[in-house]
């Protein structure tokens, strides 16, 4: 199987690109750090695959069309598999807001997601098979204080999603929603209170292949976050508020954001 990834330079897009490789997928792999990106693809195609590269920022519609075209010449055909898993998260409170930050997180996880998504669709509908799969957050499932515009951006994504799938099933396209919870990646490590259920990269990678392997709709993790987050949204507003509110102060390192 052909299988596109972006943000694939580090991260869950790398343990990705690991785990698929494993699994007998040829890889697309798209980031920006060109440096990383070559360091896995050389690593991947020691292991006997065939993998593509291409450097392209997601937040560029035209250089993400061209990358995709470019990845697809040098693996002989179309991606049966894409996913869209860049992703940016940046310490953004309402008492001290910068909205560059806030657009630089929409642009990325929002726009960068539907720009993939419109350059591989057309050919999964002319081809009538192909899954795409975008990767949100269990943050997305309801509003959480000190990290409201990526809370937003995710939950974008989950609606985009949940509509597109809905088009697309009759037409033998399959979409994919995975809701990470916290997962140990560099992403993360700006934050400086306690993450529950914090799980290796390399570990939600088999989650999310084993997802896909099994065709679901949805692939959230860890179990315990998701079941707490899901009951989250059955909680009135005013007792949410409330509960809350002593978290809307979460300290964070903004000197080790890294997208």
């Amino acid at each position: 199987m052909r299988t596109l990834i972006t943000g694939a330079s580090a991260g869950i897009g790398a343990a990705l690109a690991r785990e698929l490789a494993r699994r007998g997928h040829d890889l697309a792999l798209l980031a920006r750090r060109s440096d990383l990106l070559e360091d896995l693809a050389t690593e991947l195609r020691a292991q006997g695959r065939n993998v593509a590269t291409a450097v392209c920022d997601v937040i560029d519609a035209d250089a993400v069309r061209h990358a995709v075209r470019q990845v697809e010449k040098q693996l002989g055909g179309p991606c049966h598999l894409a996913i869209a898993n860049a992703g940016v998260s940046i310490p953004v409170t309402a008492h001290a807001f910068e909205i560059r930050d806030a657009e630089q997180m929409l642009r990325v996880n929002v726009l960068g997601l539907m720009y993939l998504f419109d350059a591989v669709i057309p050919s999964m509908i002319e081809r009538g098979n192909g899954r795409f799969v975008g990767i949100a957050s269990i943050a997305g499932l309801r509003g959480l204080p000190a990290a409201a515009p990526y809370s937003a951006s995710k939950a974008a994504v989950q609606a985009f999603l949940e509509a597109v799938r809905i088009e697309l099933r009759p037409l033998g396209v399959a979409v994919t929603t995975v809701n990470p919870g916290f997962v140990d990646t560099p992403m993360t490590k700006k934050n400086r209170f306690r993450m529950p259920f914090l799980m290796t990269a390399e570990k939600a990678a088999g989650v999310i292949a084993d997802g896909i392997d099994d065709g679901k709709r949805l692939i959230e993790f860890p179990w315990p976050t998701s079941l707490m987050m899901r009951a989250m949204r059955l909680v009135p507003d005013a007792l949410y508020e409330r509960m809350m509110t002593p978290y809307a102060r979460r300290a964070m390192d903004a000197s080790k954001v890294k997208r």
